[in-house]
């Protein structure tokens, strides 16, 4: 009977403890959470950059004619505008006939 007065934790030692444990699993589920979250996040796409040491910039501004492909990729244009409106941005780019 001896143990359970005197000798124990107190009530400073108990709300140590308890304390503690608090800390230790908010630690754990921390820690938890960000590996999950580092684990879930998608894999970078070719040129982009992961924010994880230097690479390439991503490319901001996307070209005409992959505008073009990406409009005609969801359907939004048929094929012979596609081919008109590319075959006009590529003379464009070329400069004017002499």
């Amino acid at each position: 009977m001896m143990f359970w007065y005197h000798h124990g934790a107190g009530g400073w030692g108990w709300m140590a403890m308890s304390i503690g444990i608090v800390l230790f699993w908010g630690l754990v589920i921390t820690a938890g959470v960000l590996l999950f979250r580092a684990l879930a996040r998608p894999a970078p796409r070719n040129g982009e950059r992961t924010g994880w040491g230097p690479g390439p910039a991503p490319d901001r501004h996307p070209t005409a004619e992959q505008i073009l492909a990406e409009r005609y990729a969801r359907g939004e244009i048929e094929d012979e505008e596609y081919r008109r409106r590319l075959a006009t941005l590529r003379s464009a780019r070329e400069g004017p006939a002499k």
